[in-house]
């Protein structure tokens, strides 16, 4: 492994633990651009309730802005998690020159898990490393489901307790109707 990787692996983990003290699925990313990170980002689906807040596109939306271009083909880009299919489409489009990234995503990784978007035949190729510190990687994001998973269970999930505000909600409306009319 090459020990630049490693460093700059560190900093996109540490964009992930932020993540998870968010309570949002602990995945980081940073874009480097000649030895300097100019974007970083984090998963932040969750709170905004918006499924392209990635931490891939929070950094390549970052980094564009810093760089007054969308066009990063001097950058490259960490992250702790195996691109999905949306990121790997914006990395291309942002002509990313490198992706490496920590764990690989046997459900939705799109770069070479389920589907590989580059080795498609497209109008830029990116170099894609896999594996690096992927075991802390992992390790982060299994701890994090495996302690939201028993937090569920002990308080039910998100829709139970959505669904249990709402009809409080709703019954306290009514009491409140109720005392109006009499």
């Amino acid at each position: 492994m090459n020990p630049t990787d490693a460093v700059r692996m560190k900093s996109a983990l540490r964009q992930a633990i932020r993540a998870a003290a968010e309570d949002e699925p602990p995945i980081g990313a940073v874009i480097v651009h000649e030895g300097k990170i100019i974007g970083h980002g984090r998963n932040r689906r969750e709170s905004f309730q918006d499924v392209t807040r990635h931490a891939e596109i929070e950094a390549i939306r970052q980094a564009s802005r810093r760089l007054g271009s969308w066009r990063l083909t001097d950058c490259d880009l960490y992250v702790t998690l195996e691109p999905c299919l949306m990121c790997a489409g914006a990395i291309v489009q942002a002509r990313i020159r490198t992706v490496v990234f920590g764990a690989y995503d046997p459900k939705a990784g799109a770069a070479g898990s389920v589907i590989d978007v580059f080795s498609l035949r497209l109008n830029h190729q990116v170099e894609v490393r896999g594996g690096v510190l992927e075991t802390e990687c992992a390790l982060l994001l299994k701890d994090y489901f495996k302690n939201r998973r028993l937090r569920d269970k002990a308080q039910g999930t998100r829709a139970q307790r959505k669904q249990d505000a709402l009809r409080m909600l709703r019954h306290t409306r009514q009491a409140e109707s109720d005392k109006k009319t009499i």
